[in-house]
């Protein structure tokens, strides 16, 4: 079999990427660069001509999925009527659904990547940056006002985490609900002025 054009090694380099950040947010860092090759249609020698090391590969995939728009959940989460409220409540009512927690592969990195980088905090200062950009930009999203949207993000990846590793039972739904209600639900009490009674 002869060599691969310059072209079809980029794409499958690209691959390999994309299949990774799927597999990583999934199943973890740890899935095994033969069963990654696998899955991306391509030998496990082909790895090394594309990669410097699995490091590199994590690297690239983490990039990659925060990067990708639809990286979130089914309708990609984006602002499509420029009315912020609206798409903030658009994408907690996504990201804390049935649907996000029961595909993780096709998910937010936020809470894809989390358990791995905070088990190897040291897992390269790229992969960090790229990470702490994303958390950064993910709560921009959900801002309000005074709130940086930190905490509700916060909110939202412990919830979801909680939900996929109680998945099977009801009170993963619950939790679901629980996080989605408290993040929607206050919103309704900001303006509202406080009475005393004293």
């Amino acid at each position: 079999m002869g060599r691969v054009s310059q072209a079809q090694a980029q794409k499958n380099r690209q691959r390999v990427v994309a299949t990774a950040s799927r597999m990583f947010r999934e199943k973890g860092t740890a899935v095994s660069v033969a069963d990654l090759m696998k899955a991306a249609g391509l030998t496990r020698g082909g790895f090394h001509k594309q990669f410097v090391s699995k490091e590199d590969l994590v690297d690239k995939a983490i990039a990659h999925a925060f990067e990708d728009p639809t990286a979130h959940s089914p309708a990609g989460l984006e602002e499509p009527t420029g009315d912020h409220e609206a798409a903030r409540r658009t994408l907690i009512e996504q990201y804390l659904s049935v649907w996000h927690r029961d595909h993780a592969g096709e998910g937010c990195p936020v809470s894809g990547f989390a358990a791995d980088l905070g088990r190897e905090p040291d897992q390269g200062a790229r992969s960090q940056h790229v990470y702490i950009n994303g958390v950064r930009n993910r709560a921009a999203r959900l801002a309000t006002g005074d709130d940086d949207g930190i905490a509700q993000l916060c909110t939202m990846v412990g919830a979801l985490a909680l939900a996929r590793a109680t998945r099977g039972n009801p009170i993963s739904e619950e939790l679901l609900q629980a996080a989605r209600t408290a993040l929607t639900e206050s919103d309704s009490g900001q303006c509202e002025p406080q009475h005393r009674t004293d």
